[in-house]
């Protein structure tokens, strides 16, 4: 319990309007009254009438139900009630009265973002009924933040509410109101433990832990913020019921499920449409109208968004582009991919489907022209989704795309220590075409890294490539040795009955990759080849007689001394080697290509290994991509 009393151990947010009262009345009933909690009743009320709702509330429960006057300070063992038309927020531990606004009144989801901000692991969040989507953008946020998320099941008199919210994936419990008070009580058992910020120990432990995931999902989250992992990691042992690091450690060997959760809740991020509309409109006006105005019509325009999470930025980026082509009157070939390690995530960008909540953040117009009105949602509309293709990507750790006029990395790297920030900017300067751009979160910034990227917008972190530098061996990197890939066996075990289903979906993400990642292959330092990257066969070929993967041998006509030079670079230099103007000899004639080489070293070892990419120089490269197609507008 907390040190003092009259302060609350954490704050509970109920969220309802249709059918709430039933509700209500059902999880206060079966409350505990000293749980040490504050309750916060946020309900959908008759913007001119009276509201009797804490008269009726207080017959169920022994705790005091207040009706809220502005200013209070949260107690403990306390209920409190928003009053009609007006809307409420808490901030330093008072509930803050404001007035109803115009348009959609979203009353749950402005004080769940509230007490998410304010509160953080401390938060707990729970949709009753109700039609709607109000408090589906709260949930989203009190769980990014560490909270604890909860929705009725279909007890609800009016499903809306509870389901766009259980949608989102960021839904803890879906249960009874009943059974969702008897385990708020017992997260109030734990609260010292459940509610706590501080550090998880000991820390050799904690490296356990991430070792575990690591090994099962082939997920290193040992880069991440030590704040952000100790406050996910606490909050599925909470969930749990463990409250010793150890025993989590064995219940994660015991339980691939709980690894899974474990995954998901470090992963979870908060993202949204047209997020800060002012640099959307700067990216508009500056990168967006260079690329209308200085291409042809016939020239392709390719994005990378990374970390696009379930896909809210990547289908505003194409929606964005598809506007400014209208205006401009220039219809380009245009070409979305959209990366995220969360392959969970990449599922739901795929279907395309958002909670109604989304019109908070796109216009009326926008919804009309991109967007179908389905299920209870907004689906993207085909001519937006067929621009957009997802794919599950690691861009710490695999190769980096190639020929990208815009790469859009928002809010990921303030989610990583310094070291992996370092790697993954040379690696976003790698995937541009020269004088491409790169568009980051307000939070973010290019660092040290001011010999890669030159400011165009610094206000709306709009940056563009400068030509190469000499710290391009930073871009690629293999992975240590203790960090062993996803086997068979285990792949098996974390999705059984579904092997066939992702092999498929493997083979369709490695179509896509191989286009937009160069061509290339892994070798060591005899030449002897460790791993082919894309479709190498323009600049390599098997000959009659004895098999063999060393590349020397193996290597098309006019490549021979490019790639012994590159070789012999690597074995020596850190730097990459590039060797420009080099003509290959294949199947369809002589052809120009740049040579890559980029030496690779592993950690803590003297051994060293070679990526060498084949960069091609056809004039038609850039204008007809695999995929997409020329955009036509009304």
């Amino acid at each position: 319990m907390s040190a003092d009393p009259e302060l609350p151990i954490g704050v509970v947010a109920i969220g309802a309007s249709a059918g709430g009262l039933q509700a209500y009345t059902e999880l206060l009933e079966a409350l505990p009254a000293t749980t040490g909690m504050t309750f916060v009743i946020v309900q959908h009320l008759a913007a001119d009438h009276e509201s009797f709702l804490a008269t009726l509330l207080a017959r169920t429960t022994t705790m005091p139900v207040i009706e809220v006057q502005d200013g209070p300070r949260v107690a403990a063992n306390t209920i409190y009630v928003i009053p009609p038309n007006r809307t409420m927020v808490i901030d330093d531990g008072h509930l803050r009265l404001r007035g109803r606004e115009s348009g959609i009144h979203l009353s749950v989801d402005i004080f769940f973002k509230a007490l998410a901000l304010s509160h953080g692991p401390r938060a707990i969040g729970v949709v009753l009924s109700g039609t709607g989507s109000d408090g589906t953008k709260g949930i989203e946020a009190i769980k990014a933040a560490g909270g604890i998320t909860f929705a009725q099941d279909n007890s609800a008199q009016q499903s809306g509410m509870p389901t766009s919210a259980i949608n989102t994936g960021c839904v803890d419990f879906v249960m009874s109101p009943r059974h969702i008070a008897l385990e708020i009580a017992k997260f109030a058992s734990v609260s010292d433990f459940a509610f706590s910020s501080d550090p998880v120990e000991p820390a050799e432990t904690l490296d356990e832990v991430l070792g575990i995931v690591r090994t099962r999902l082939n997920l290193d989250f040992t880069q991440y913020k030590e704040n952000t992992l100790h406050r996910r990691i606490r909050r599925r042992m909470a969930m749990s019921r463990v409250e010793n690091l150890k025993d989590y450690a064995a219940l994660l060997r015991e339980k691939i499920e709980e690894v899974e959760a474990l995954a998901q809740d470090i992963l979870i991020s908060v993202t949204s449409f047209f997020r800060d509309p002012e640099s959307f409109e700067a990216l508009k006006s500056t990168v967006f109208w260079r690329l209308l105005t200085h291409a042809s019509s016939e020239d392709a325009i390719r994005v990378w968004v990374v970390g696009c999470s379930s896909g809210e930025e990547a289908y505003s980026i194409a929606i964005a582009l598809l506007e400014s082509m209208h205006e401009h009157k220039n219809n380009h070939p245009l070409f979305v991919f959209g990366t995220d390690v969360n392959a969970q995530a990449i599922e739901r960008a795929r279907r395309g489907w958002f909670p109604k909540s989304i019109e908070e953040d796109i216009s009326a117009e926008r919804l009309k022209r991109f967007f179908t009105e389905v299920d209870g949602g907004y689906s993207v509309s085909k001519l937006v989704r067929e621009l957009c293709v997802f794919a599950p990507h690691n861009a710490l750790t695999d190769p980096p795309f190639s020929r990208m006029d815009l790469v859009s990395c928002r809010n990921l790297l303030i989610y990583f220590q310094g070291a992996p920030q370092r790697k993954l900017l040379p690696r976003l300067h790698f995937a541009l075409k020269p004088g491409g751009a790169l568009f980051l979160g307000a939070s973010e910034s290019i660092s040290n890294y001011r010999d890669l990227f030159a400011e165009e917008d610094a206000r709306h972190k709009i940056y563009v490539k400068r030509a190469a530098s000499s710290r391009l061996h930073e871009i690629l990197a293999l992975p240590s040795p203790s960090q062993p890939a996803l086997t068979p066996r285990v792949r098996k075990t974390l999705q059984p009955g579904r092997d066939r289903q992702s092999d498929r979906q493997r083979t369709a993400e490695m179509a896509a990759l191989k286009f937009f990642a160069p061509p290339g292959v892994l070798v060591d330092t005899d030449g002897e080849i460790l791993q082919f990257r894309g479709d190498s066969s323009p600049y390599l070929t098997h000959s009659d007689g004895r098999a063999s993967l060393n590349l020397l041998k193996i290597a098309r006509e006019g490549l021979f001394v490019a790639i012994r030079a590159g070789l012999e670079h690597a074995a020596i230099e850190t730097s990459p080697h590039t060797s420009d103007g080099v003509i290959v000899k294949n199947d369809a004639g002589l052809a120009p290509v740049s040579l890559i080489a980029i030496p690779v070293l592993y950690p803590a070892s003297e051994d060293r290994c070679c990526w060498i990419f084949f960069n091609p120089h056809t004039a038609t490269a850039d204008k007809h991509p695999v995929g997409a197609s020329k955009v036509e507008l009304d």
